[in-house]
């Protein structure tokens, strides 16, 4: 069941809650990670749903456009996708380049917020751009692979 904040965006969008995209949403809620279109299509395969591949990419896509998801790129080759919540901080991410585990990281000191929101500002100025969020990633080992 589509939870009542999406039914909004569902009408806002004037899109249908179809069964594959809940069944999509149910993942995201349960896994709480972030997973590519075919981790959300095995996921679907194991609670035996019925969602083609192709189907998974296509309301990945519409999700992430409707704000649902976002979409992350952590340099494997793969679009990632990670469930907006509306309460949720912001946050970057931590991706280790040997095995690709991502860790959300959202404990910025002051002067690291500080010093994002002077960069967005002077990039605004600059470039006559309206910045309306952006996204770090920090690549490295984890503690597993150093």
């Amino acid at each position: 069941m589509v939870k009542r904040k999406w039914k909004e965006i569902f009408h806002n969008f004037d899109k249908r809650p179809t069964p594959s995209r809940c069944a999509i949403l149910e993942v995201f809620e349960e896994e709480k990670s972030h997973l590519s279109a075919e981790e959300v299509h095995e996921r679907l395969k194991q609670k035996r749903k019925k969602v083609g591949i192709a189907t998974v990419y296509r309301n990945l896509d519409l999700l992430s456009r409707m704000g649902i998801l976002r979409r992350v790129n952590f340099g494997d080759g793969r679009e990632h996708y990670e469930l907006v919540q509306t309460s949720e901080t912001h946050h970057h991410h931590l991706v280790c380049v040997n095995c690709g585990k991502a860790i959300d990281y959202s404990e910025l000191m002051d002067e690291e917020r500080e010093f994002l929101n002077r960069l967005e500002k002077e990039l605004e100025k600059k470039h006559g751009f309206q910045i309306q969020s952006h996204q770090v990633y920090f690549y490295g080992l984890c503690e597993k692979c150093q």
